[in-house]
């Protein structure tokens, strides 16, 4: 139980001060590529020997930023340009920028001229994802990558070496998905706030690193008797659900997270890079065009809602809290289809609006009282 708890409090720690964790790192002579949300190749930086980190913003007071970005911007990329324009990110090498939605398309422009010390990165991944030639697409995408990377950290990647970052990142996927297996047997101790921190924490660590506490703590929950949990159950939907003073007011209303389906955590896990197929370029191209239900990602016939209700029917879970990141237009599309198909399926549904820079929770604690009445 004592190892356990410090292992949880290990996580805890490096999602409350990412920075030392890169300090960590820098101390140790590697070098730090950050990796804008959602969907950048960390596995290439990976396999260059550097450390790739997250950067999913986080609570700031706007300042700089607003010469660059509108104030429809997405919270998530209006804090990322606020760090690194006051120099939260010095020391890292580079970031990579996937522009996969329109805010992600300025960014890379407005960080090439904002933020001229920190090398960008940029990929474009392609959205018709049934054309053949969007294999080979993706894959001069990723050759781009590696190019720039190798030019601004003289880090080159090898075969070998990329090889062996695809079995360290799958078999991080497969803890990953077994802590979620294992948490909803523990909702006592695993609160929402405590689920959040495992998941979140896997963006500042090399995966071998986390997978091997995670493991750890798996291991820890397994030792303790099965808790039956008599509050409500959810799953939490959506690209992230911050800051931590949301899922504070989950467990006030005595409401656990029993798995989600939140950009930030779960969906990076739930697809596999193949271990067959070709080089590891065309299996990470592979693992793309496999990845599925994200409103980032096209699709046809909008399968999020039937996913998000087996999710319901596998855990217990009595309703589903959308969270729908402000003016992120990708989710606001996605959200009518997504209520329709979870409704119809016979379970609760609210959406709240998510804003990493607000600072007054009050108007969410009330629907969320509301909801757990209804739940």
């Amino acid at each position: 139980m004592v190892d356990l708890m410090e292992n949880l409090a290990l996580l805890e720690a490096a999602c409350k001060n990412p920075r030392a964790q890169m300090e960590h790192y820098l101390a140790q002579g590697k070098r730090v590529v950050g990796c804008f949300a959602p969907y950048a190749p960390e596995e290439l930086v990976h396999a260059a020997g550097m450390i790739p980190m997250g950067l999913w913003g986080g609570q700031t007071e706007l300042k700089l930023a607003k010469s660059y970005l509108p104030a429809f911007a997405c919270p998530i990329m209006q804090a990322n340009m606020e760090f690194g324009l006051n120099g939260t990110y010095k020391g890292m090498s580079a970031v990579i920028i996937p522009a996969i939605c329109d805010t992600l398309r300025c960014m890379t422009q407005n960080w090439r001229f904002g933020v001229p010390s920190i090398q960008m990165v940029p990929i474009v991944y392609p959205q018709n994802r049934k054309l053949p030639a969007s294999l080979d697409y993706l894959i001069s995408e990723f050759e781009q990558v590696q190019v720039v990377l190798a030019t601004a950290t003289g880090q080159m990647m090898k075969e070998k070496s990329l090889c062996e970052t695809i079995k360290i990142y799958n078999e991080h996927n497969a803890v990953m998905r077994e802590f979620s297996n294992e948490a909803v047997k523990h909702l006592d101790l695993i609160t929402p706030l405590v689920r959040h921190y495992v998941m979140k924490s896997a963006w500042f660590f090399e995966k071998s690193e986390h997978t091997a506490i995670v493991k750890a703590i798996i291991s820890g929950l397994r030792e303790l008797p099965s808790y039956e949990f008599t509050g409500k159950k959810v799953i939490l939907s959506g690209i992230t659900c911050e800051p931590d003073e949301l899922l504070k007011i989950l467990k006030e209303n005595n409401i656990a997270v029993a798995a989600d389906d939140l950009a930030h955590e779960s969906r990076q896990y739930r697809t596999d890079t193949p271990m067959s197929g070709g080089g590891g370029l065309r299996r990470l191209a592979m693992q793309w065009m496999a990845r599925y239900g994200c409103s980032l990602i096209h699709e046809d016939g909008k399968p999020r809602g039937g996913i998000i209700s087996e999710l319901c029917k596998k855990t217990g879970a009595a309703g589903v809290i959308n969270c729908l990141m402000k003016f992120c237009d990708p989710e606001e599309y996605d959200i009518p289809y997504v209520e329709k198909d979870i409704r119809a399926a016979g379970y609760s549904c609210m959406t709240m609006e998510i804003d990493s820079l607000n600072s007054s929770y009050e108007q969410v604690r009330t629907r969320i009282q509301t909801f757990s009445e209804i739940l």
